[in-house]
This record gives structure tokens, C-alpha cells and sequence, in this order.
């Protein structure tokens, strides 16, 4: 095929003549793919033989054809290779998965094909306004591979600022762009002298340079400058396509995210119509607050409770009715539930301390269902405390009533008159700033103590500028405890000092008319007493007061009074045979003088000493105190005159 092409060039002699025959060594050297200088053999061996100067010509004549087809198969094969790279490099950017992995392909093919000893490629920075190495293939120079080229600034930044392809012969000594310092030394660190530039553009813009360099002096060609320009084409090529991956990757990632959160929104959306559907029921079923709380705990997937004021932390609760939303305590989450300035307990979220806005919001608003539900279940409520509120007025003012209807009026409000009761007296003591102000205190506390009396199976009404309450005794229970556990509970509900007298316990409510009335009356004269002894805000009953108490308590319990205070000596003598009180009353006789009380005893000082020392392990360190002392010697007289029994000083 190749001396087909060849021959019309430059036509031999006809077949048979001399010329003919001198093709034959030719055609043997193009058929092994002997190199250029082997076919200067043929014509000097026909030279050494003397062969006829017609011989000789005719072989320099098939030489210099063989040597035009040697060219033209040298340069096919060269561009079946160029096209074989270009071939490679398309299918690599074909299969693009590392655009770095493409790039240094690019280089090491171009260097290959030009036979150059360096081949780069550099990027530009829009950020920077300059271009930085990005692959090098032959570089041994580490300050040339981090070299960054300025627009205009040597070969590599004129071929980025103009577009075009630019070669140079000598870099050094080519004056058509501008040298710098740092670019010239890490060129010179490399040792390149000969440099091709080709630019890597995306439609009319320029994104780098793919370079081909040698370390000598070199001219490169219009072939060589159209292959680096065909891998440069690839490159960029290359660039967009990862780009544009890139740019789909993160439109995917972000069509992801925002599927997410339109599923969590919708998730949420659900929740919370769940929420809304759930609560709608029980409103209209007329559930409760520990319905409403149970509802919430399912959809919140957590536990959610709903706690009275005393029992939830001040601060949090404050806060939370202050603001008006749910607020993070620790590891849980409280939300007031409040109406009008009155705090009614809190629902709280239990050890869930990452709260979701819709589902804090959620929570706020079962929190709001429950004021409502509880505003309800107190407007219901408020007719029975009226009801309550008129069998306590009927108990305290005495009237003539059947026993049996009383029994009746009482249990349908689940009271049992026929119990062991106390009748307290409370009374706010806060200062109010004007009748408003102190009759909307007076309506609170009458509202907490109905609440209070309703919840413990007893009776409330307003009376005295205050409130009375009729509440049973647990057992074991005392007239004391369960008043200052009522101040307490009145105090903390309405946010002021509230003080409270209790009476002594009383039995057979139904039986006397006037027991309810006498109890209330001791119940406020220990009221009175406590706030004349500075203690507002405590509770009591005539119990806790001494020998006091026997003035304050409406059936003078002078036993129960003896009891309490020398009860143990009494019960130590009874059980020993000792004579303890007999000298504790000789040694008040005789003016706390233990030498005159074994005097008057007829006994050594010692046992005096002893017997006093017994005496005040049973009575306490302070039983000679002068308040001690003064209700040790009444109760020895009064437990004297219940006995009959002559003083021991007198006998």
C-alpha cells in the first residue's frame, strides 16, 4: 500500500530496465522497519562495487522513495497513536469517577506522545484571580509544583489572559511576557527551557493551561501544538463533566436533606394533628387531666405527668408562667398550667431533655387543655362547693337539724360526719392595696380550701374575713400536724402567708348542734394566738401551746394537758413503784433547793440528786427552765387535784 502511494510521486524506470531491480533492498528495509540509516547501504555497497553510474542513480532514486514511504508509515503510526491516546483519555472521561485520576492521565499521555520531559496542566483560582499547578508528570522540582502564575505573568498566565497557544524556543530569552521572580526560579529549578502552552477553555472562558516543556532547546510543531490542544479540549472537558457531577451530587444531597425534613415536617404535622384529634376527644368525652397527660405521653414517647404547684420546682414553674411556653428543668420539661393569675399545677415531660420546637409546643399546648379542662371541672366544682359551703354553715351556727339528714347532705358530697374531725380557721396575711385587691386574696384562698376540702373528703366555707375548714383525721393524726400541713398547702396555692388554728379533734358532729361552733371558735382563738405570738403563717392547735393552751381550748383538757407534760413521770412512778413526783413537788416547795428537799423528804442529798436526774431524762435537759418549771407545777397540781390526793410537802 505504501509504494501505491508513493509511486505516482515520482514514477521508476519501466519494469525490466535497470531501476527496477533497485527497489528490491528498499522494500526489504520498509518490510522490517529499519531505521533511517540503513538505507544508505544499498547505494554505498553499489558504490564499493563499481557498479555503473545508471545503477547508482537508480538506487539514490528508490532510496529517497522508500524514504518518503518510511515517513508517511511513521507518521500514520504516529497518528493512529495520538488518536489511540485521544481514544483512551475519551473513555476515561467517559467512565469519570476521580477527575484527578482523568487529569494525570491527560498529562502523562501528552508527555508521552510529545516526548517532552516535563507535561503540567494548571488551573485558575476566580477566588485568587491567579492560576496554581495542578498535575505535573517529569517534574522533579517541588517549588516549581507549587508555583502560582499571576493573569499575564509568564507563558502559562499570558496563555490564561489571552487564550491562545503560545510556544517558546528559549523561556529565558523570550521577551514576549512578563518575567517574575518566583516564576523564573522555579522554572530555572526545574531546568526547562523549550515550553508549550495551550489554554483549557469552557466555552469562551479559560479555566487553565495543559503545558508540554523540555528541558533543552526544541522547536514543536503545528502537529504537536494540535495534540496538546485536543488533550487540553479533553481536560477541560473533563473539568465540567466533574463539575457538573459535583454540582448534581450536591443538588441530589440537597434534594435529600430537603426530602428529610419535608418527611420530618410532615411527621411532625401528623404528630401534632394527632395531638389535636386526641385532646378534641377527651375534651368532648369529658376526660380528665391525667387523660390529657397519658395522650401526650404516647405521642411525645415519653412520660408526661401532671403535677400539683407545691411539687414542681418554684423557679421553673414561675418561669414558665411568665413566659408562657414550656421551659428545660434539668432533664425534664414543665409547663404551667395556669388560669389567670393562678398557678393550677404544671404538666412535665420526664427525662426527655431534647425537645423538638412543635413537639415543646405540643406540650404547651396540652398544657393550655388542661387549664381549660380544670376551669371546667372547677365551674362544676363550684356548685359543690356551695353545696358544702351551706352544710358547714348549717353545722356552724347550731341550727336545729335531723342527724339523719345531715348524714345524707354529707355523703353525697362523700363526707362522713359520723368521723373523728378538726375544725381549722385560716386567714391570709398578706397586706392588700385596696379592697379589690384583698377581697380577689379572700376569693383565692376560699377557692383553694374548697379544692382542699373537696380532695380530702371534707367541708369549706367563707367566714370572719377568712375561711373554716372541716377535715378528718387520719389516724395517728394530730390536731397540730394537720394544721401546719393546711398553712403550708393554703400558702403555697395562693402565693401568701396563710395562718391557721385548728381545735381539738371532735366526734359526733351530728349528735351536739353546737360541737362544729365551739370547735370553731377554739380553732380561732388559736389563730388569734398565733398572731399575736408573731407567728403568721404557721399552724397550730391549743395543743401546741402549753399551759396556754388550756385557755384556748373550748373543754379546758386539763388530762390531756397532764399528759403531755409530766405523763412520762406519772407512767414511770406507776410502773416502779417510785416516788419521783412526790419529790419533784417537794423541790418546787422548797424553792428548787435540793438540801431543803432532803430535808423536807427525810432522805440523804443524793438520792434528791438522782431522783432529779431520773426526772429530767424522762422530761428533757430544759425541765427546769422558768416556762418549763411554770408547766411542770401545774400540771403536779392539776394531776394532784384530779387524784385527790394531799401535797407531799404538807404530809
Amino acid at each position: 500500500m505504501s509504494h501505491d502511494h508513493a509511486q505516482p510521486a515520482e514514477r521508476p524506470a519501466p519494469a525490466g530496465s535497470a531501476a527496477g531491480g533497485a527497489e528490491t533492498p528498499f522494500l526489504e528495509l520498509l518490510a522490517r522497519g529499519a531505521s533511517a540509516e540503513a538505507y544508505e547501504r544499498p547505494v554505498l555497497l553499489a558504490r564499493a562495487e563499481g557498479l555503473p553510474p545508471g545503477r547508482i542513480a537508480a538506487l539514490q532514486q528508490a532510496r529517497a522513495l522508500a524514504l518518503r514511504v518510511r515517513a508517511e508509515l511513521e507518521g500514520r503510526r504516529r497518528r493512529e497513536a495520538e488518536l489511540s491516546a485521544l481514544f483512551e483519555t475519551a473513555h476515561d472521561l467517559a467512565g469519570l469517577r476521580d477527575l484527578d485520576a482523568v487529569l494525570r492521565a491527560i498529562v502523562q499521555r501528552a508527555r508521552s506522545l510529545l516526548g517532552t520531559d516535563v507535561a503540567y496542566l494548571s488551573l485558575n483560582d476566580p477566588a485568587r484571580g491567579d492560576t496554581y499547578m495542578r498535575v505535573t508528570e517529569g517534574s522533579v522540582a517541588a517549588r516549581f509544583q507549587q508555583l502560582r502564575l499571576g493573569m499575564g505573568e509568564g507563558l502559562g498566565g499570558l496563555v490564561a489572559q489571552t487564550a491562545r497557544p503560545y510556544v517558546t524556543d528559549d523561556y529565558f530569552r523570550d521577551e514576549r511576557f512578563r518575567h517574575t521572580r518566583s516564576i523564573d526560579t522555579g522554572v530555572r529549578d526545574e531546568g526547562l527551557v523549550a515550553i508549550l502552552g495551550v489554554p483549557l477553555m469552557l466555552g469562551r472562558h479559560v479555566i487553565g493551561v495543559l503545558f508540554a516543556a523540555d528541558r533543552r532547546a526544541r522547536v514543536f510543531g503545528r502537529e504537536q501544538i494540535a495534540l496538546l490542544g485536543s488533550f487540553a479540549a479533553l481536560a477541560a472537558a473533563a473539568i465540567d463533566t466533574a463539575n457538573l457531577l459535583a454540582e448534581t451530587r450536591s443538588a441530589l444531597a440537597g434534594l435529600e436533606r430537603a426530602n428529610e425534613i419535608i418527611k420530618d415536617r410532615s411527621a411532625v404535622i401528623e404528630r401534632a394533628s394527632d395531638v389535636h384529634d386526641r385532646l378534641a376527644e377527651l375534651v368532648l368525652r369529658g376526660g380528665g387531666v391525667h387523660d390529657v397527660a397519658a395522650a401526650v405521653s404516647q405521642v411525645l414517647d415519653g412520660t408526661v405527668e401532671f403535677a400539683e404547684a407545691a411539687a414542681v420546682p418554684a423557679q421553673a414553674l414561675e418561669s414558665s408562667r411568665t413566659e408562657g411556653h414550656a421551659v428545660r428543668h434539668r432533664d425534664d420539661w414543665i409547663a404551667a398550667v395556669a388560669a389567670g393569675g393562678e398557678l393550677l399545677g404544671a404538666l412535665v415531660l420526664r427525662g426527655h431533655p431534647g425537645l423538638d420546637p412543635v413537639d415543646q409546643r405540643t406540650l404547651e399546648r396540652a398544657a393550655m387543655v388542661t387549664s381549660l379542662l380544670l376551669l371546667a371541672r372547677r365551674s362544676a366544682a363550684e356548685a359543690e362547693q356551695r353545696v358544702r359551703g351551706e352544710l358547714l354553715d348549717d353545722l356552724l351556727d347550731a341550727r336545729d337539724r335531723d342527724p339523719r339528714l345531715l348524714r345524707e347532705r354529707a355523703a353525697r358530697l362523700h363526707a362522713d360526719l359520723d368521723a373523728t374531725h378538726a375544725v381549722l380557721a385560716a386567714r391570709l396575711e398578706g397586706s392588700a392595696a385596696d379592697a379589690d385587691e384583698e377581697a380577689d386574696a379572700r376569693r383565692r384562698l376560699w377557692a383553694a380550701a374548697s379544692h382542699l376540702a373537696a380532695t380530702r373528703h371534707g367541708l369549706a366555707a367563707a367566714r370572719d374575713g377568712g375561711t373554716v375548714l372541716l377535715l378528718p383525721l387520719a389516724p395517728g393524726d394530730t390536731a397540730t400536724g394537720l394544721a401546719r400541713r393546711i398553712a403550708r398547702h393554703l400558702g403555697t396555692a395562693v402565693h401568701e402567708p396563710v395562718t391557721v388554728g385548728a381545735s381539738a379533734p371532735v366526734e359526733g358532729l351530728t349528735v351536739r348542734p353546737d360541737t362544729v361552733a365551739s370547735a370553731y371558735a377554739e380553732a380561732r382563738r388559736c389563730l388569734d394566738a398565733l398572731r399575736l405570738l408573731g407567728r403568721p403563717g404557721e399552724g397550730s392547735a391549743a395543743e401546741d401551746f402549753g399551759f396556754l393552751g388550756l385557755l384556748l381550748a373550748g373543754e379546758r383538757d386539763i388530762a390531756g394537758f397532764v399528759e403531755r407534760t409530766i405523763g412520762q413521770v406519772v407512767a414511770y412512778d406507776g410502773r416502779r413503784g417510785t416516788e419521783l413526783l412526790r419529790t419533784l413537788d417537794a423541790y418546787f416547795a422548797c424553792g428548787m433547793s435540793p438540801a431543803r428537799t432532803k430535808d423536807e423528804l427525810h432522805v440523804h442529798v443524793n438520792t434528791v440528786a438522782q431522783r432529779l436526774e431520773r426526772v429530767g431524762r424522762l422530761l428533757g435537759d430544759d425541765w427546769q427552765s422558768p416556762a418549763r418549771a411554770l408547766e411542770i407545777q401545774l400540771a403536779l397540781r392539776l394531776h394532784r387535784l384530779s387524784a385527790g390526793a394531799p401535797s407531799p410537802a404538807r404530809r
